[in-house]
Formats: structure tokens, C-alpha cells, sequence
């Protein structure tokens, strides 16, 4: 975990691995967008734009979406309205969920599209694999950062890539959980009561660096590391079948058809509040947001598939009956 990578020398200012890898996967992804593009003879600054547009209204609802789906972690009576909105904004700590950003990025950038007079259907075949390989740098991000980690897991599943510092997110969590019992020189009386970790400000200032740097959080599965994978080799499988004969549309809704379950399965391993609890057929169901979007994105992009192959089959039909 990194999440301060270096200081810009001079005026000490840090450059976080989150942030850093967000533009690292925004040039990558403009890059791959206008090379394809140009390939089949598109507007390759279009797709430029497009991609910032996507990258700007993407930070957005990815907020939006990790904000509504942990409202009590950042407005709850323990904490002022001001804390909890400035914590809703900042977004160093890392929280901005895919799907949020997928809702919102893909009608605006859909929008912007058809104002370029872009080919809709065959646009969206080349944003579905640069959209991966966004996704693949984008999480090793939340690896730098410490978010988006997954459950806990044994010592012998990878402990050296699983432990996560002092004050990271998975220690906090840990730590409120009662699962890991800190020393107490680094702990601080809390304004309800109990203790509460002391801030790296705090450990600084009182000289406790090299007693935090022994701290580290319980073993934890590295999801952020499989969802890189995922999306990488996803990207890799859209671009070969973007290379094939294929209808204008479905290299997208391909995507969503393999991504949708995917994030499904990742889900199971990762720490997220369920916002779906019932039990069906005797056994009980629990299903975090994610895990809920991903089922409807999978269904959108089957539906999106038929509809490209309707689409097509009716243009062939007409095509006939004018020629006849």
C-alpha cells in the first residue's frame, strides 16, 4: 500500500497512487480509444474528448454511488454534517464505486456521441474494451490506496500482498470490529467514549512513527488484484473479438454479459454492506449493491444483444423487400 507515492520536490506536495493511477488509466485508455478509432476510420479526438468527458461524469457517480451505499459510515450522530460532507467529496481515501460511474459516464458520454454524429453502436464497441483496461489500472489504485479490499483470509493465502498498514482502511475496519488491538500508546480517548486510533498527524507528532510501522491489519483477500486481472483479460477478449466479424454493438454488450457476473463473483470476496437480505427457497440471500447491478447489467447486455441481432435482422428484411 502506497498511498502518498512521492512529493513533488520543492513544494512537497503528495501525489497519490490513487489519483495518480486514475490518470495513468485516463491517458492509456484515450490512447487506445483514438488508435481504434482511426483504425476504422472514426474521429480519434472525439474519442479523446469522450474519454475525459467520461472519466469527469465517471468520478462522479462513482461518488454518488459509494456515498448512498455507505451513508451511515459517513453521516452518522457521532459526527458532524460538515465532517461527513467534506468525507463525501474527498476523494483521496479512495471510495468510487464502477458501476455509479458506468451509470452516469455512459448516457453523457452516449449524448456527446450523437451530437459528434458519431456511429452510436459501433462507438460503444470501441469504448467497451478501453472501459476494462481503465478498470484493470483504476484498481490497482484501490491496491495502493487500500480500498477495496476483500475478506478476510489465512496467513498461508498470501499474507505479504494481504496485510495493509497502520490507519489503512482495512485496519480501521479491523480495529472497530475488535478483531485487532493496537498499542495503546496509539490509542486516543474517543469523544463517545472508548478509544479511538490516533490519526498519522497525531502518531507523527508524537513521535510513535516506528511503533505504527509494526501495526498492520489482519490478512485480507487482494480482490483489487483480481479484479485488475478480470478486467485485464476481459479487455484482452473484447479486443480479439472487436477484431472479428461481428455486429456494431455487441462487442459492448458482450462486455456487460461477462462483467456483470464477474463482478458478481468478486463481490462474495469483498467487504461490502448487503443492501439486499432475504431468504428464498429456505436459504437465506444476502447481495451487496454491486452484486445487484451486476445481475441487471448482465441482463441488460443479453437484452442488448438480442436487440443488435433484431436490429440487424429487420435492416436485412427491408433491405430485401426494397430490392424486390
Amino acid at each position: 500500500m502506497f498511498q502518498i507515492v512521492f512529493r513533488i520536490p520543492g513544494l512537497n506536495l503528495p501525489v497519490y497512487g490513487y489519483g495518480l493511477m486514475l490518470v495513468v488509466a485516463f491517458l492509456v485508455c484515450a490512447y487506445v480509444a483514438r488508435a481504434m478509432a482511426g483504425r476504422i476510420g472514426l474521429d480519434g479526438e472525439a474519442f479523446i474528448n469522450a474519454a475525459l468527458i467520461a472519466m469527469l461524469t465517471g468520478i462522479v457517480g462513482a461518488r454518488v454511488s459509494d456515498v448512498l451505499e455507505n451513508w451511515h459510515e459517513f453521516f452518522n450522530p457521532q459526527r458532524s454534517v460538515i465532517e461527513g460532507l467534506f468525507d463525501a467529496v474527498n476523494i483521496r481515501s479512495g471510495g468510487l464505486t464502477f458501476y455509479g460511474g458506468f451509470i452516469l459516464a455512459t448516457p453523457c458520454c452516449i449524448v456527446y456521441g450523437i451530437r459528434k454524429r458519431l456511429p452510436i453502436l459501433r462507438s460503444m464497441d470501441i469504448v467497451a474494451p478501453v472501459l476494462m483496461i481503465g478498470l484493470g489500472l483504476g484498481r490497482i489504485g484501490c491496491y495502493l490506496n487500500g480500498c477495496c479490499y476483500g475478506e478476510l483470509c489465512r496467513p498461508s493465502f498470501g499474507a505479504a500482498l494481504t496485510e495493509f498498514p497502520y490507519y489503512s482502511n482495512p485496519y480501521i475496519e479491523q480495529f472497530n470490529r475488535g478483531l485487532i488491538h493496537p498499542a495503546e500508546v496509539l490509542l486516543t480517548p474517543a469523544p463517545g467514549g472508548g478509544s479511538e486510533l490516533k490519526t498519522p498527524q497525531q502518531v507523527h507528532a508524537d513521535g510513535l512513527e516506528s511503533i505504527a510501522r509494526q501495526e498492520h491489519s489482519l490478512p485480507v483477500q487482494p480482490t483489487q488484484l483480481y479484479s485488475c486481472l478480470t478486467a485485464l483479460l476481459l479487455a484482452a477478449l473484447l479486443l480479439a473479438y472487436w477484431t472479428l466479424p461481428h455486429l456494431d454493438g455487441r462487442v459492448f454488450a458482450l462486455m456487460m454479459m461477462i462483467e456483470g457476473p464477474s463482478r458478481f463473483l468478486l463481490e462474495m470476496l469483498r467487504v461490502e454492506p448487503p443492501v439486499f437480505n432475504r431468504v428464498i427457497a429456505g436459504f437465506p440471500v444476502s447481495m451487496s449493491l454491486s452484486m445487484v447491478i451486476g445481475l441487471a447489467v448482465f441482463a441488460a447486455g443479453g437484452l442488448m444483444w438480442l436487440l443488435v441481432g433484431a436490429l440487424k435482422s429487420s435492416e436485412n428484411t427491408g433491405n430485401f423487400a426494397h430490392a424486390h
